[in-house]
């Protein structure tokens, strides 16, 4: 009898043992989905200086003369004052005024001319917002054209200033 008693005793522990179930693992919640974590970033824009846009006014660097002429046009005077009012915004940029012009005349008197023309342009940036020490100025007179023909559609395209920013 004892016997019988033992081996009751050893197969209900055997039982109690076998019915200890394993611990149920609760699942970490899952991640959240990869798109929805990028499109909550924020969409970084890099800033583009209206300088290197080509739709910006600013893309245009030269002012155009009549011949024997050197006071800015009305139709350049948009572009001058978006350049002067460019400059006053960017204190560190710089910009060379380089006054041209056509082949008519002395070398002197197209030096002379160059010169006031680039002035010209100077003065207006400076009223437009531009700092002195921001602009300089220099005439090549006829020595950089921009057109090589001897014909009045290529004077019209050497009679300019042009502004070149340094780099």
């Amino acid at each position: 009898m004892k016997k019988i008693i033992i081996s009751i005793v050893l197969v209900n522990l055997l039982a109690a043992c076998a019915s200890n179930k394993p611990a149920e693992t609760t699942a970490a919640p899952a991640a959240a989905p990869a798109a929805s974590a990028t499109a909550a970033a924020p969409a970084t824009q890099t800033a583009v200086d209206p300088l290197n846009d080509p739709a910006s006014i600013l893309a245009g660097r030269s002012v155009y003369y009549p011949f024997d002429v050197d006071a800015v046009q009305e139709a350049d005077k948009p572009l001058v004052q978006a350049h002067g009012k460019y400059l006053a915004e960017h204190a560190d940029r710089k910009v060379r005024l380089e006054g041209n012009c056509d082949e008519r005349g002395s070398n002197e008197y197209n030096l002379g001319l160059g010169q006031r023309r680039a002035d010209g342009v100077k003065k207006m940036l400076e009223l437009s917002g531009a700092k002195a020490g921001q602009l300089s100025s220099v005439s090549y007179g006829e020595e950089k054209p921009k057109a090589s023909g001897h014909d009045e559609a290529s004077w019209k395209q050497n009679r300019r200033t042009d502004l070149n920013y340094a780099k």
